[in-house]
């Protein structure tokens, strides 16, 4: 165990007892949705967690100290100093750790942290992925590289429909990462359930995604897993909808000059207020729905362990 890792008393009595924990990660807090609805939702999801028989950690830089599990009062501290808890990924954990301060972590930190702590499923919003434009920008996530090195299988709604969706996923095939549609026969777009694309891998039984993971561990073959849940129907918003949204919200970031770690916030801020609020609630819904599933999850790959 890394010793600058803490465990809260939760998560280090379920992995001794190799009970199902599922991670969290907590930019979706600082970064992700405005306070109160953040916070709230943050505690709806380890409820949500706790529900489905598992243990939730959610995952957050708190004084220096790397943090696997938090409490209710951090959570919302998360939450109401927004944007002013640092943005971590795996470039700034470091930086952050030798100055004491508090941040929120990324799909890639999180990954980091919950395997540091030995999580093996972890379940988010949507990953990053790369950018439009990324031909000129070079513009990609660290979210995709993690994927490819680390060994934690990450429940998602698909990529941010931000995103160059098929760039995304070729980059994930380079790295050798298995992307798997829960129950679907496309990969999805966050908001949507449909990307147009085909999914190349489609499981519709937990036990079978949980003995893929074990036997591709096993095997030593080293990386994180996607595992894409589409957005239930009942909270998907309409394609043309949320397309002309995002189209508008790239050129509104383009215009301000927003780039680098900021396009990702500012995009999903900007794509909420163009929607009338009707983007956060579909994310809150999606963010629901991926708990339930990571925790099935995470339950089935103890029994196996």
């Amino acid at each position: 165990m890394n010793h600058y890792l803490d465990l809260n008393d939760e998560v280090k009595d379920a992995l001794e007892r190799k009970a199902p924990v599922v991670a969290l990660e907590s930019t979706i807090i600082s970064h992700g949705m405005p306070y109160p609805r953040n916070a709230e939702t943050a505690l709806a999801v380890e409820a949500a967690v706790r529900q489905a028989g598992a243990v939730p950690a959610t995952i957050a830089i708190i004084g220096g100290r790397l943090k696997a599990g938090l409490a209710a009062d951090q959570i919302r501290l998360l939450g109401e100093r927004g944007h002013a808890v640092a943005k971590v990924s795996r470039r700034d954990v470091g930086r952050i750790v030798a100055l004491g301060q508090d941040g929120a972590t990324t799909v890639a930190a999180t990954m980091i942290i919950a395997a540091m702590a030995g999580i093996r499923v972890f379940a988010t919003g949507g990953i990053g992925g790369v950018h439009r434009g990324a031909e000129s920008s070079m513009d990609v996530s660290a979210d995709l590289e993690e994927l490819g090195r680390t060994d934690v299988a990450v429940v998602c709604a698909g990529a941010k429909s931000i995103l160059d969706i098929p760039k995304t996923l070729e980059y994930l095939e380079t790295k050798g990462v298995p992307v798997v549609v829960y129950r679907g026969d496309e990969f999805p777009a966050f908001y949507t359930s449909r990307s147009g694309l085909r999914a190349e891998l489609r499981m519709d039984s937990v036990a079978d995604v949980a003995a893929m993971l074990k036997a591709k561990w096993s095997l030593g073959l080293s990386g994180g897993a996607v595992i894409a849940n589409p957005i239930p129907a009942e909270y998907e918003m309409p394609p043309a909808v949320i397309n002309a949204a995002i189209e508008q919200a790239l050129s509104d970031a383009s215009s301000a000059g927003v780039c680098g770690k900021d396009v990702t916030p500012f995009l999903l801020a900007r794509v909420k207020d163009l929607t009338g609020g009707d983007s956060l609630e579909s994310n809150i819904a999606l963010v629901m729905n991926n708990a339930r599933l990571a925790a099935e999850l995470a339950l089935a790959y103890s029994k196996l362990n």
